[in-house]
């Protein structure tokens, strides 16, 4: 097993089976280790996988054992926080993650601040972000490439509403 990392992700989830293989087929995830069971539910209350030379746990949500409300992203209503993954080259795994079961909530594109980058949600709810470098940028270049998209979105919406 790997040593833990100083921030490492803990994810609930609704089915960390399922999770597992999804975290697998999706971002080529590598177990970290067995999974430990809980006695006699089966229910997973911990398991560790790396994701790109990263460690995330999960767990089976278990609050109801605990008297708690679920505490899942789908039960939450969705979850406010987004894992953020950097690759090389983002297009195959943004293909398996879609492939496996992932929901597009921003499409991949090159983007105005110098990477390729698109956001999925996967089947448990939780947010992800994957990126690619392709080129470094200093903060003023971001900055007025940012100001020159904005000023564009501006234009369209003028002319949408003008139409």
């Amino acid at each position: 097993m790997s040593a833990i990392p100083p921030l490492t992700p803990y994810l609930t989830v609704s089915d960390a089976v399922a999770a597992i293989e999804f975290y697998i087929k999706a971002f080529n995830a590598l177990p970290d280790g067995e999974p430990h069971l809980m006695p006699e539910t089966g229910k997973i209350m911990h398991m560790r996988l790396m994701v790109n030379g990263s460690m995330i746990m999960l767990a089976d949500d278990l609050a109801a054992m605990m008297g708690h409300p679920p505490s899942t992203p789908e039960a939450l209503g969705g979850s406010p926080v987004t894992l953020a993954l950097q690759f090389d080259d983002v297009q195959p795994v943004w293909d398996s993650a879609v492939a496996a079961g992932a929901t597009v909530t921003m499409p991949l594109a090159d983007q105005f601040w110098g990477a390729r980058y698109g956001q999925l949600t996967d089947p448990f709810g939780h947010k992800w972000s994957l990126s690619q470098t392709l080129k470094s940028m200093s903060s003023e270049e971001i900055q007025s490439a940012d100001d020159a998209a904005l000023s564009k979105k501006s234009t369209l919406l003028a002319e949408e509403a003008a139409a």
